[in-house]
């Protein structure tokens, strides 16, 4: 009996995929063989070329993993990994995944640490997650010293695995209420940076993988969307010395009320940064 091939159990997959509604349907059905296999993406590729025969065990995993991505579970939780700027991180339940326009708002708090003048800056992540700004920081200014700050007990467990792995021993895990983070380091700070939960309570995300899979706390921040900007505003201007940077992520529509809350808090320089799509995206302030 001839043994099932990787190019045709691709072709099924991007057409269940296709049909679930997944976008790049074609990308996450070599992601999710190259899963089963072993493989890169570009593996897949060159065994779908080459008419290579996947095992009937194979092609029942392929099948198990297809059906998951066609209920719309992120491709990141099937493989448990997720890309973000040099790094591999490890994502699953609990954790939001990280996304790539959040690398366009890393950049402003890194190029901020290396302009620092002294030999140690200081960078803080508030609300880190899966560590993904604290560690691209750690990793990419290996002369600065790096705290993520997380709250959530099940955020938290993929925070300290990434950590550990990591291998960025210039890099702190902190498990406690942002709020309360770090007062050892008060005005000491040169960088503080944030992705909070900027969702009103009352939207509803439109993508199924967000909506169903991504944690809550990671997403909602009150009934504008502000209650956890605020909070790292308070928050950043105690860590932060005079002249010391914040960098925040943000909903496109919500550069407007986001200026209009850090004059009130007494920040200085604000600026809006738009993302490849034109999107308002980061804003900038300093201390």
């Amino acid at each position: 009996m001839m043994l099932p091939r990787v190019a045709a159990a691709l072709d099924r997959a991007e057409q269940a995929l296709t049909a679930a509604g997944v976008p790049n349907a074609r990308v996450d059905a070599e992601l999710l063989v190259g899963h089963v296999l072993g493989l890169s993406r570009g593996g897949v590729q060159a065994k779908a070329v080459t008419d290579w025969a996947l095992s009937d065990e194979d092609l029942v995993s392929v099948n198990d993993v297809v059906e998951r991505r066609a209920a719309r579970e992120p491709l990141q939780h099937i493989t448990g990994r997720a890309a973000f700027r040099n790094l591999e991180l490890a994502v699953g339940p609990g954790v939001f995944v990280p996304r790539p326009e959040t690398e366009f708002v890393a950049q402003f708090a890194i190029d901020a640490l290396r302009v620092v003048p002294g030999p140690r800056p200081v960078g803080v992540d508030l609300g880190t997650g899966s560590g993904a700004i604290a560690l691209a920081m750690a990793t990419e200014v290996p002369h600065a010293l790096v705290y993520g700050v997380e709250v959530s007990p099940r955020a938290f467990i993929w925070t300290r695995q990434n950590f550990r792995n990591s291998g960025a021993d210039n890099a702190t895990a902190v498990f406690i209420d942002l709020a309360d983070a770090l007062p050892e380091l008060d005005g000491t700070v040169d960088v503080v940076i944030s992705n909070p939960p900027y969702i009103p309570a009352g939207a509803i995300p439109r993508d199924p993988e967000v909506r169903l899979f991504d944690p809550e706390i990671a997403l909602y921040g009150g009934e504008d969307g502000l209650d956890v900007v605020r909070l790292v505003s308070a928050t950043a201007g105690r860590l932060l010395h005079p002249g010391g940077a914040l960098v925040l992520e943000h909903g496109e529509l919500q550069a407007a009320p986001i200026a209009a809350l850090l004059r009130q808090d007494g920040w200085k320089a604000i600026a809006h940064h738009r993302d490849l799509l034109g999107r308002d995206r980061a804003t900038t302030a300093l201390r």
